[in-house]
Protein backbone atom coordinates (compact mmCIF):
# COMPACT_ATOMS: atom_id res chain seq x y z
CA UNK A 1 0.00 0.00 0.00
CA UNK A 2 2.94 2.75 0.59
CA UNK A 3 4.52 1.55 -2.13
CA UNK A 4 1.11 2.62 -4.61
CA UNK A 5 0.76 5.80 -2.38
CA UNK A 6 4.48 7.04 -2.46
CA UNK A 7 3.73 5.92 -6.78
CA UNK A 8 0.55 8.33 -6.58
CA UNK A 9 2.18 10.88 -4.71
CA UNK A 10 5.13 11.19 -7.30
CA UNK A 11 3.29 10.49 -10.35
CA UNK A 12 0.09 12.60 -9.44
CA UNK A 13 1.61 15.62 -7.59
CA UNK A 14 5.56 15.91 -7.65
CA UNK A 15 6.12 15.32 -11.23
CA UNK A 16 3.45 17.45 -12.69
CA UNK A 17 4.42 20.11 -10.53
CA UNK A 18 7.73 20.53 -11.12
CA UNK A 19 7.58 19.84 -15.09
CA UNK A 20 4.44 21.96 -15.97
CA UNK A 21 4.25 24.65 -13.22
CA UNK A 22 8.19 24.71 -12.51
CA UNK A 23 9.74 23.16 -15.88
CA UNK A 24 13.03 21.50 -15.59
CA UNK A 25 15.70 21.31 -17.65
CA UNK A 26 18.11 18.50 -17.75
CA UNK A 27 21.64 17.95 -18.76
CA UNK A 28 23.59 14.57 -18.30
CA UNK A 29 20.27 12.47 -17.51
CA UNK A 30 22.03 9.53 -18.68
CA UNK A 31 24.33 9.39 -16.17
CA UNK A 32 21.87 8.80 -13.53
CA UNK A 33 22.04 5.37 -11.54
CA UNK A 34 19.61 2.65 -12.80
CA UNK A 35 20.41 0.29 -9.69
CA UNK A 36 21.65 0.50 -6.39
CA UNK A 37 23.69 0.73 -4.35
CA UNK A 38 24.65 4.67 -5.25
CA UNK A 39 24.89 7.57 -3.99
CA UNK A 40 23.62 11.18 -5.45
CA UNK A 41 24.89 14.00 -4.27
CA UNK A 42 23.94 17.79 -4.83
CA UNK A 43 23.91 21.10 -3.39
CA UNK A 44 21.20 21.93 -1.63
CA UNK A 45 18.64 24.90 -1.26
CA UNK A 46 15.28 24.21 -1.17
CA UNK A 47 13.03 21.60 -0.12
CA UNK A 48 12.59 20.75 -3.44
CA UNK A 49 15.67 19.34 -4.08
CA UNK A 50 15.37 15.75 -2.66
CA UNK A 51 11.53 15.83 -4.48
CA UNK A 52 13.76 16.90 -8.19
CA UNK A 53 15.94 14.36 -7.99
CA UNK A 54 14.05 11.70 -7.39
CA UNK A 55 11.26 12.69 -10.12
CA UNK A 56 14.79 12.33 -12.51
CA UNK A 57 14.65 8.19 -11.08
CA UNK A 58 12.70 5.68 -13.02
CA UNK A 59 9.21 4.47 -11.06
CA UNK A 60 10.80 1.38 -10.56
CA UNK A 61 13.76 2.60 -8.05
CA UNK A 62 11.38 5.10 -6.10
CA UNK A 63 11.27 2.33 -3.35
CA UNK A 64 14.77 1.95 -3.25
CA UNK A 65 15.22 5.65 -2.74
CA UNK A 66 16.48 7.24 0.35
CA UNK A 67 16.87 10.78 0.55
CA UNK A 68 19.05 11.21 3.60
CA UNK A 69 17.38 14.33 6.09
CA UNK A 70 17.75 15.49 9.49
CA UNK A 71 15.78 13.61 12.27
CA UNK A 72 15.33 16.78 14.10
CA UNK A 73 13.26 18.20 11.62
CA UNK A 74 11.49 15.64 9.77
CA UNK A 75 10.37 13.92 12.68
CA UNK A 76 8.99 16.70 14.51
CA UNK A 77 5.06 15.19 14.75
CA UNK A 78 3.61 12.20 14.09
CA UNK A 79 1.88 13.33 10.26
CA UNK A 80 5.19 14.26 9.08
CA UNK A 81 7.68 11.36 10.61
CA UNK A 82 5.07 9.46 9.06
CA UNK A 83 4.52 11.07 5.36
CA UNK A 84 8.53 12.01 5.19
CA UNK A 85 9.56 8.11 6.01
CA UNK A 86 7.34 6.17 4.56
CA UNK A 87 5.87 8.31 1.32
CA UNK A 88 8.85 10.53 0.55
CA UNK A 89 11.20 7.79 1.58
CA UNK A 90 13.35 9.73 3.81
CA UNK A 91 16.44 8.43 5.78
CA UNK A 92 16.15 10.32 9.14
CA UNK A 93 19.62 11.34 10.75
CA UNK A 94 19.96 12.97 14.23
CA UNK A 95 22.21 15.98 13.54
CA UNK A 96 23.20 15.81 17.33
CA UNK A 97 24.33 12.67 19.09
CA UNK A 98 22.58 11.62 22.06
CA UNK A 99 25.46 8.90 22.51
CA UNK A 100 29.41 9.86 21.87
CA UNK A 101 29.87 6.23 20.71
CA UNK A 102 27.10 5.99 18.24
CA UNK A 103 27.61 6.61 14.09
CA UNK A 104 24.62 9.04 13.24
CA UNK A 105 25.45 7.81 9.17
CA UNK A 106 24.80 4.12 10.49
CA UNK A 107 21.54 4.30 8.53
CA UNK A 108 23.10 5.30 5.39
CA UNK A 109 25.63 1.95 5.66
CA UNK A 110 22.28 -0.26 6.39
CA UNK A 111 20.79 1.90 3.43
CA UNK A 112 23.64 0.57 0.73
CA UNK A 113 24.34 -3.13 2.18
CA UNK A 114 20.20 -3.12 1.27
CA UNK A 115 21.24 -2.05 -2.30
CA UNK A 116 19.27 1.15 -2.01
CA UNK A 117 19.88 4.64 -3.26
CA UNK A 118 20.97 7.43 -0.95
CA UNK A 119 20.30 11.14 -1.89
CA UNK A 120 22.78 13.14 -0.18
CA UNK A 121 23.51 16.91 0.56
CA UNK A 122 27.24 17.52 1.71
CA UNK A 123 26.06 20.94 2.28
CA UNK A 124 24.49 19.43 5.68
CA UNK A 125 21.36 21.78 5.05
CA UNK A 126 20.15 24.30 3.44
CA UNK A 127 22.11 27.65 2.51
CA UNK A 128 21.59 30.72 0.84
CA UNK A 129 19.62 30.92 -2.72
CA UNK A 130 21.95 29.65 -4.70
CA UNK A 131 24.85 29.91 -2.86
CA UNK A 132 26.96 26.76 -2.16
CA UNK A 133 28.34 26.63 1.12
CA UNK A 134 31.14 24.61 2.43
CA UNK A 135 30.81 20.43 2.47
CA UNK A 136 30.86 18.65 5.62
CA UNK A 137 32.73 15.51 6.04
CA UNK A 138 29.72 12.76 6.05
CA UNK A 139 29.75 12.06 2.11
CA UNK A 140 33.81 11.63 2.74
CA UNK A 141 33.02 8.95 5.35
CA UNK A 142 30.52 7.19 3.35
CA UNK A 143 32.67 6.46 0.25
CA UNK A 144 35.27 5.69 2.33
CA UNK A 145 33.25 2.95 3.88
CA UNK A 146 31.61 1.83 0.72
CA UNK A 147 34.72 2.55 -1.98
CA UNK A 148 33.11 0.80 -4.82
CA UNK A 149 29.71 2.29 -4.76
CA UNK A 150 29.42 5.01 -7.63
CA UNK A 151 28.85 8.67 -6.38
CA UNK A 152 27.12 10.92 -8.86
CA UNK A 153 27.69 14.61 -8.76
CA UNK A 154 24.45 16.62 -9.28
CA UNK A 155 24.23 20.75 -9.82
CA UNK A 156 21.04 22.05 -9.21
CA UNK A 157 19.90 25.99 -10.24
CA UNK A 158 17.11 27.72 -9.33
CA UNK A 159 15.27 25.67 -6.65
CA UNK A 160 16.77 28.75 -4.72
CA UNK A 161 14.57 30.58 -6.05
CA UNK A 162 11.47 28.78 -7.05
CA UNK A 163 11.24 27.52 -3.20
CA UNK A 164 13.85 29.25 -1.15
CA UNK A 165 14.34 28.55 2.83
CA UNK A 166 11.71 29.76 5.48
CA UNK A 167 8.99 30.67 2.05
CA UNK A 168 6.10 27.83 1.49
CA UNK A 169 4.83 29.03 -1.34
CA UNK A 170 6.70 28.00 -5.27
CA UNK A 171 7.45 30.60 -7.63
CA UNK A 172 7.85 29.32 -11.42
CA UNK A 173 11.20 29.36 -11.65
CA UNK A 174 12.74 26.89 -14.34
CA UNK A 175 14.95 24.98 -12.89
CA UNK A 176 18.57 23.23 -14.20
CA UNK A 177 19.65 20.38 -13.71
CA UNK A 178 23.13 19.10 -14.40
CA UNK A 179 24.66 15.38 -13.86
CA UNK A 180 28.01 14.40 -13.81
CA UNK A 181 29.62 11.35 -14.46
CA UNK A 182 30.19 8.88 -11.03
CA UNK A 183 33.00 8.59 -8.57
CA UNK A 184 33.97 6.17 -6.17
CA UNK A 185 36.05 6.46 -3.33
CA UNK A 186 38.66 3.64 -3.85
CA UNK A 187 39.64 6.21 -6.67
CA UNK A 188 40.32 9.52 -3.95
CA UNK A 189 41.20 7.72 -0.92
CA UNK A 190 42.84 11.02 0.50
CA UNK A 191 40.40 14.17 -0.92
CA UNK A 192 37.20 12.46 -1.75
CA UNK A 193 35.15 15.64 -0.56
CA UNK A 194 37.54 17.92 -2.11
CA UNK A 195 36.93 16.14 -5.55
CA UNK A 196 33.62 15.81 -5.15
CA UNK A 197 33.02 19.35 -4.63
CA UNK A 198 35.33 20.22 -7.37
CA UNK A 199 32.79 18.23 -9.63
CA UNK A 200 30.03 20.08 -9.03
CA UNK A 201 31.57 23.30 -8.86
CA UNK A 202 32.28 22.21 -12.79
CA UNK A 203 29.17 21.30 -13.10
CA UNK A 204 27.96 24.67 -12.29
CA UNK A 205 30.70 26.62 -14.21
CA UNK A 206 30.68 24.16 -17.56
CA UNK A 207 27.17 24.65 -18.14
CA UNK A 208 25.16 28.20 -19.44
CA UNK A 209 22.27 29.25 -17.14
CA UNK A 210 20.36 32.20 -16.06
CA UNK A 211 21.36 34.69 -13.17
CA UNK A 212 19.45 35.54 -11.09
CA UNK A 213 20.18 38.77 -8.63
Amino acid sequence: MVRVLRWLYFSVLVRPVITLILGLNVRGREHLPRRGPAIITANHNSHLDAMVLMSLLPHRLLHKVRPVAAEDYFMKNRFLAWFSTRIVGILPIARKRSDPDEDPLAGCYQALERGEILIFFPEGSRGKPEQMGEFRAGIAKVAARFPNVPVFPVFMHGLGKALPRGEGLLVPFMLDIFVGSPIQGRDYPENFLVTLRERIETLARDNPRPEWD
